[in-house]
C-alpha cells in the first residue's frame, strides 16, 4: 500500500509521518497526525498546496491551546507553523505580525515600543492567526478592533489579501473559509506609554492567575458565552462544578474550563461537553455552543475506516 509521504510533492521544510499530536495541544491527549508537515518559510508552504494531491485533507494547527485533538488522530496533512511565520515588524502606529507569533508576545513586544491597543492578547492563549480565524477576545477587546488586514494562503497555494470587511467579523467567528491559511497580519495601535502598557499586561495576568486554571493541562474556555450570559454561570447553576468523567474534569476554578487531570482521552474530554451541554439546556433551556476547536475523528470511527471494528 501507498503511504501518504509517497504522494506528497518535495519541500524545503520537514514531514513527519504518524506524529504524536499530544505534544502540540495543551490538553495533552489526542492521536497522531497522519503526516505532519512544519513548511520552512512562505513559498514552501505555497508550493506544497499548489502541488499536492487535491484528495489529501489539510488541517491546520497552532499551539493547540483551545482545540481538542480526537483520539483517532488527523488524517491528510496537518500543517504546524513555525518560527518562519513569527516575526513582529513597527511601521509608526502599525504592526506586521506573522501568523505564528503569541498572542501575549504581541503584547509585550508593542508595550516595549510604546505602542497602545495589544495589551488584551495578554489574556489570550495561541497564536495571531488563530486569533483572527476565531475573533478572539478578552478584557473587553477583540481582534475586529486592531485589525486593518491579514494575508491568508488560500488551499490552491495562492497568496491572496482580506480586509477587515471580507474578514466578517462576529462573536468568536470569522468569515475566513477553513481552508485559508493566514501567514499575517496587519493591525493598528497608538502611542502610549510603555510603563502604563506593561502594567496592564501585569494586571490582566494576575487576574487569569487568579481566575483561572492556567497552570493545568486546558484547553481554554470550553464553551462561548450565550447572548447576554456567561458560560461559566450557566454551568455553574446547572450543579457541573467539579464533574468528571475520568480523568476528564469542569474546572472547580472555573466551571468554562476542562481539565485533563491525568490520563484523560479526548473521548473523556468531548463526553464531559456533551454532559454539560445537556445539563445546563435542562436547567436553563440555554444552549452552550463549543468555543474549543475539535480536530480530527474518534477512534471508533479510524478502528470503522480501518476494517477493525
Amino acid at each position: 500500500m501507498t503511504s501518504l509521504l509517497e504522494k506528497l510533492p518535495p519541500v524545503r521544510g520537514r514531514y513527519v509521518a504518524q506524529a504524536d499530536l499530544k505534544k502540540h495541544v495543551w490538553f495533552r491527549v489526542g492521536g497522531l497526525a497522519e503526516v505532519l508537515f512544519k513548511p520552512k518559510d512562505e513559498e514552501d508552504l505555497c508550493s506544497f498546496l499548489k502541488e499536492k494531491p487535491s484528495s489529501v485533507p489539510v488541517t491546520i494547527l497552532g499551539v493547540g491551546s483551545n482545540v481538542l485533538i480526537r483520539d483517532g488522530g488527523i488524517p491528510g496533512v496537518t500543517i504546524k507553523l513555525g518560527s518562519a511565520f513569527s516575526s513582529i515588524k513597527f511601521h509608526e502606529n502599525f504592526l506586521e505580525v506573522g501568523a505564528s507569533a503569541l498572542d501575549r508576545t504581541v503584547a509585550l513586544t508593542a508595550a516595549n515600543h510604546g505602542l497602545g491597543g495589544f495589551s488584551f492578547l495578554a489574556g489570550i492563549p495561541g497564536t495571531i492567526g488563530g486569533a483572527i480565524k476565531m475573533n478572539a477576545g478578552a478584557y473587553g477587546h477583540e481582534m475586529r478592533d486592531t485589525l486593518i488586514s491579514c494575508t491568508v494562503v488560500t488551499s490552491q497555494g495562492l497568496i491572496e489579501e482580506r480586509s477587515l470587511e471580507e474578514l466578517g467579523f462576529d462573536y468568536r467567528k470569522s468569515a475566513l473559509p477553513e481552508a485559508d491559511i493566514v501567514i499575517n497580519a496587519t493591525l493598528k495601535g497608538y502611542p502610549e506609554k510603555s510603563s502604563l502598557l506593561h502594567e496592564q499586561i501585569a494586571t490582566i495576568m494576575q487576574e487569569r492567575e487568579i481566575s483561572q486554571p492556567i497552570r493545568s493541562r486546558t484547553g481554554g474556555s470550553t464553551f462561548k458565552n450565550p447572548p447576554g450570559k456567561k458560560a461559566w454561570e450557566l454551568i455553574d447553576a446547572a450543579g457541573c462544578r467539579g464533574y468528571r468523567i475520568g480523568d476528564a474534569m469542569v474546572s472547580e476554578k472555573h466551571c468554562n474550563f476542562f481539565i485533563n487531570t491525568g490520563n484523560a482521552t479526548a473521548e473523556d474530554l468531548e463526553t464531559l461537553g456533551t454532559y454539560v451541554q445537556k445539563q445546563v439546556s435542562l436547567q436553563s433551556g440555554i444552549p452552550l455552543e463549543w468555543e474549543i476547536k475539535r480536530l480530527g475523528i474518534k477512534a471508533d470511527i479510524k478502528k470503522g475506516l480501518n476494517g477493525h471494528a
